[in-house]
């Protein structure tokens, strides 16, 4: 689905990190967690291209928010609009996280940012759960507050040691993969791709699944263009095929994932 889409508030949540909000009355009542839409920024002039965002949280009364790192020209000319003007949305897409119902426990593993394309998954799960957070140092922690309001216990892991444990989010994850009851928690990760790799293969060493946002850079952003392409199990005699993460994804299960 288009819509054109007013920016409502474009405010910065924590040093390079934005949050903006846009009314989407259209878009938002099927806004599935782990989803992104794609964002027309008309700034850019020549570079025509959308930029892909996951969608943080979402509203009765057609809000829709998106939470993003200035990393680049495009991010850039993003933080500088203003309220009231407008950007053509097409969304949402992609294939979402499941939702844990029942009494399953779900356990949120994010690097970075992907906090924010878990958060809808934490707010629609039956149970409060575990936030598994990695940064590489206190700067990039985000959403913690946000989080802990909605129940959700967070644990925290910093490469430079400046809160929570010093180390990797992987050390965390393992922690919670040795606990009693680890058959009764469900399992998703955002991040980096190279933790997401890490996650999935540990999850499939302790015989666990989970669910795993492998989104990458994306062009079109419907399929048609394989620039955002990842190996993915088959049947054939490689053992592996390409998958694109914008519309066989971003989420796939770890066990569909190939590692090789």
């Amino acid at each position: 689905m288009l819509e054109d889409a007013r920016i409502i508030s474009n405010e910065i949540l924590k040093g390079d990190y934005r949050k903006i909000e846009f009314s989407a009355p259209s878009i938002t009542p099927s806004v599935q967690s782990g989803q992104f839409v794609h964002v027309q920024i008309a700034q850019l002039k020549d570079r025509i291209l959308r930029r892909p965002f996951s969608v943080c949280d979402v509203s009765d009364d057609g809000v829709l928010t998106v939470v993003y790192k200035i990393v680049g020209e495009g991010t850039a000319k993003l933080a500088d609009l203003q309220p009231n003007t407008v950007c053509n949305l097409m969304g949402p897409l992609g294939v979402p996280f499941s939702i844990p119902t029942g009494d399953q426990v779900p356990v949120l593993v994010a690097g970075g940012y992907g906090s924010a394309a878990t958060y809808i998954l934490a707010k629609r799960s039956t149970n409060p759960g575990i936030l598994l957070l990695g940064a590489r140092s206190e700067d990039d922690l985000i959403l913690i507050d946000e989080f802990e309001k909605i129940g959700f216990e967070v644990r925290v892991a910093t490469e430079n040691g400046a809160r929570g444990i010093k180390g990797l989010v992987t050390q965390l994850l393992q922690s919670v993969l040795d606990e009693p009851g680890v058959e009764n928690k469900r399992f998703f990760g955002c991040g980096p791709h190279g933790m997401l790799m890490a996650m999935g293969q540990m999850l499939l060493d302790n015989n666990v699944d989970g669910e795993l946002s492998l989104d990458h850079l994306m062009c079109c952003g419907v399929g048609a263009c394989f620039a955002c392409v990842v190996k993915v199990k088959a049947d054939n005699s490689d053992g592996w095929r390409y998958a694109r993460t914008c519309n066989e994804g971003p989420v796939f299960k770890a066990s569909d994932v190939y590692y090789g």
